[in-house]
């Protein structure tokens, strides 16, 4: 009894879908947000108590905005987002800060404790450099 090996042809279409390329840009996505996640955290891992204001809605806000954030601790320590400074190394930070196209917007994270003249004096350093825009972070209470 003879055998034949030949494939019979059918009318059914392949529906083999190579999904490798699919896995590839899963892991990788992956690996993204596993190196992402830790930076982003970063910023708040600096704690600061800061001042509470009363809860209302927030505007969203302009898609084209950067930040830069800007903290003083409790002892008085500077962060320039998450790099400890003296204050006189935040002078050639804004520097660099005002020579952008689009400067960032100044975000100041000062500890409830602090004294007010430390806040004052790193907004007169910002100001002499043209940098207009600033914002406090705040906590809410209910």
């Amino acid at each position: 009894m003879a055998r034949t090996f030949r494939r019979h042809r059918t009318a059914n279409p392949i529906a083999d879908l190579n999904v490798t390329n699919l896995i590839d840009l899963g892991f990788m996505l992956l690996v993204i947000f596993m190196v992402a996640t830790p930076l982003i955290q970063q910023e708040q891992s600096i704690q600061v108590n800061l001042p509470t204001e009363s809860k209302r809605t927030q505007e969203p806000p302009d898609k084209d905005l950067t930040f830069q954030s800007i903290t003083i601790e409790k002892n008085g320590a500077y962060y320039f987002g998450s790099t400890r400074v003296d204050f006189a190394e935040l002078r050639p930070r804004l520097e660099e800060l005002a020579r952008r196209p689009k400067p960032p917007v100044i975000r100041i994270r000062a500890d409830l404790s602090l004294q007010w003249q430390q806040v004052v004096r790193l907004m007169d350093e910002i100001k002499k450099h043209n940098l207009s825009k600033i914002t406090f972070d705040t906590q809410t209470v209910d």
